[in-house]
């Protein structure tokens, strides 16, 4: 069992979700994703209610359960008051993993930050994202300019076209906890780069105070160094190869 940790949705309800892997008839290990459970909180013992819950559902029993894995959190491992002990206590055969994903996740974390060039690179990134999707308006700039840009791309062949290809206007923002989320980021900086730029072009024209225009003037001559898309591309290029391990 695999009770990933949980997350807010849009309407801020605590959410977990919950998947399990078991060997079939054939002998072949099967995943399988059971589906999502709101928390009144994320205690270990509100947790185990919550999954219980779930089980009963499914007609399914914590005793027959073989391991269990999730990431390191206090609430989730704790030695006497975690999930992962509230469980071992019902069920002793119940082992207890490490999520592999997540602790690789925290390894990156830790080199990258480890690193000041990178550490000073991740924190412009975030600061080039929260300035460039603040409003609205910018996110509109942001999809009008990359529609023009593919449109001006593909007319001269740099890009090919074809079902599902080009359509990424957005930038998500990363997170410690989803090192993943990083590569996912950087991928949609190298693709709207030129229409980053444009939109922090416009707000340090138009923003409505002076420290606005500061900081995205900042942020544009930093975004326009050689060490920024340097690092861009170096770190796009070692997170592809962690990615398919996440």
């Amino acid at each position: 069992m695999m009770p990933r940790e949980t997350t807010r949705d849009v309407s801020t309800k605590e959410q977990m979700a919950i998947a399990l892997r078991y060997v079939d008839k054939r002998g072949c290990v099967v995943k399988r994703f059971v589906g999502i459970k709101h928390v009144t909180s994320t205690s270990a013992l509100s947790l185990k209610n919550a999954i219980e819950d779930l089980f009963s559902t499914h007609n399914l029993s914590i005793s027959r359960l073989r391991g269990q894995g999730y990431d390191g959190a206090s609430n989730m491992q704790g030695e006497f008051n975690g999930l992962k002990s509230l469980i071992l206590q019902e069920n002793e055969c119940a082992y207890y993993v490490h999520c592999f994903a997540h602790q690789l996740q925290l390894v990156l974390v830790a080199s990258a930050k480890n690193h000041v060039h990178i550490a000073n690179f991740f924190a412009l990134v975030s600061n080039i994202v929260n300035v460039v999707g603040a409003s609205c308006k910018r996110r509109d700039v942001l999809r009008e300019n990359q529609a023009t840009q593919i449109i001006k791309a593909l007319s001269l062949g740099d890009i090919a076209s074809g079902k599902g290809l080009n359509q990424k206007t957005t930038l998500g923002r990363a997170s410690d906890t989803r090192w993943g989320s990083h590569y996912g980021t950087l991928l949609s900086v190298v693709t709207m780069f030129d229409s980053m730029i444009d939109v922090l072009d416009v707000v340090v024209e138009d923003a409505s105070s002076l420290d606005q225009k500061l900081e995205a003037f900042r942020l544009l001559k930093g975004m326009q160094s050689f060490d920024f898309v340097f690092n861009l591309h170096l770190m796009k290029s070692v997170l592809g190869i962690t990615n398919d391990l996440s």
